[in-house]
């Protein structure tokens, strides 16, 4: 059953494609000419397992933990908390409001192999919704959970 999404972000009036084109799909094994694949790596840049491994195919770098390579960008999860994550997230953030022309595909970093739980990380990219960054796509249970997020308090 698919929960309702942000009408700030995703609005009732758009068709169910335009909708799908803000979402990130659960699988990617392609990306288009516009594309960037975001994904989970650790600060080493050691793309071994999870999403990062995936990276490669597209151009994630050996050594490079952080920021665009190829036609992926890095985001580290693999290490501290939440909080020392949220850095990173709001450099990708900045990133992408400077690449208007780009399309994000932002995977849900750190729930794989680095153990957060998608309710604690989801919060980290609040800004996408608030802003209603049109290039940055979310899977649909961050989506939901910033949605929840919101609506607390």
């Amino acid at each position: 059953m698919d929960m309702p999404l942000k009408t700030s972000f995703l609005s009732e009036n758009m068709t169910n494609m335009d909708k799908r084109a803000r979402i990130t799909p659960d699988v990617i094994t392609s990306l288009a000419e516009d594309e960037i694949f975001v994904f989970g790596s650790n600060l080493q840049g050691q793309h071994m397992g999870g999403a990062a491994r995936t990276a490669l195919q597209w151009g994630a770098v050996m050594g490079q933990g952080v920021g665009l390579q190829g036609k992926t960008y890095a985001i580290p999860t693999m290490f501290g908390s939440v909080r020392e994550i949220k850095p990173y997230v709001d450099e990708f953030i900045s990133f992408a409001k400077s690449k208007p022309e780009l399309r994000f595909l932002v995977t849900e970093i750190g729930c794989g192999i680095a153990g957060f739980r998608k309710k604690d990380i989801a919060p980290l990219f609040m800004a996408v919704v608030q802003d209603n960054l049109k290039n940055v796509c979310l899977s649909r249970d961050f989506l939901n959970l910033i949605d929840q997020y919101e609506g607390i308090g």
